[in-house]
């Protein structure tokens, strides 16, 4: 099965400041630096998934002109990663159809909280038509696609990540079992989060990414879920292995 891998956005709302900030990151010219909150869409044999749909679902999507969306698959509930997910109505309109959502009871259950409106009795007119599935740590097909879940711990929260083919994507990751780490084995790529190079309780560092992607020994590793923290795409580049990369938004991938 051949995919297309695009990356929706590498950024994440860790570390932003809430006044204008004069960081080389937030003032670089360079596209790169410009990331918006951590998804990626994935195409095969003319369907679409989108993995997370952060509070940037809408431009995310505008901008990669989707015409499509057949599935949508969460990683874990945080508001960086659902709180998009009322725009897939869009997709309702256009598709003249529901649209398929995978996620784990413990998400669905802050899905029904954050969107309590697309659950009420009484349907009102134009809101998101969703069909929800239950997913936990058995692969299952979403958009075609055949998706491994690989749980990962983000502090004390497990967190998804997914391996679809030979491309796995792992965000918001402090620790991968062994036992997880199996699954990820003989991935051709990898894509894994590296939040800064300073210490963090949930996320994994710079060197700790790289480490990972060392132990587990991708033909080709990339770093997601970065903050203006790390530094700008050409600062992290220089820093890094021949085999792994700093991901960028927009960045298009063929397996």
């Amino acid at each position: 099965m051949t995919m297309k891998v695009t990356f929706l956005g590498t950024g994440t709302s860790q570390g932003v400041p809430v006044i204008a900030c004069r960081c080389p990151v937030c003032t670089s010219p360079d596209p790169h630096d410009q990331r918006l909150r951590s998804s990626v869409m994935i195409e095969a044999e003319g369907k679409a998934a989108v993995i997370d749909s952060g509070p940037d679902f809408r431009q995310q999507m505008l901008r990669a002109r989707a015409s499509r969306l057949d599935a949508l698959v969460f990683t874990h509930a945080h508001k960086d990663h659902i709180a998009g997910m009322d725009d897939i109505r869009a997709f309702n309109y256009v598709l003249k159809r529901r649209i398929d959502v995978y996620a784990s009871e413990s998400v669905q259950e802050s899905i029904r909280r954050e969107f309590a409106y697309i659950f009420d009795a009484v349907r009102y007119p134009g809101i998101p038509e969703i069909d929800i599935h239950t997913i936990g740590a058995e692969p299952f097909v979403a958009a075609g696609m055949r998706f491994i879940p690989v749980e990962v711990m983000h502090y004390r929260m497990p967190v998804f990540g997914y391996r679809v083919g030979d491309f796995t994507y792992i965000t918001d990751a402090k620790s991968i079992s062994e036992s997880e780490r199996e699954k990820v084995r003989g991935s051709r790529v990898l894509v894994l989060n590296a939040l800064r190079k300073e210490k963090h309780i949930s996320h994994f560092t710079l060197d700790e990414a790289i480490a990972v992607m060392e132990d587990l020994a991708p033909e080709t590793g990339y770093l997601t879920h970065i903050s203006h923290q790390l530094g700008t795409h050409q600062e992290v580049s220089r820093l890094l292995p021949p085999h792994i990369h700093c991901a960028h938004d927009g960045l298009v991938l063929e397996l």
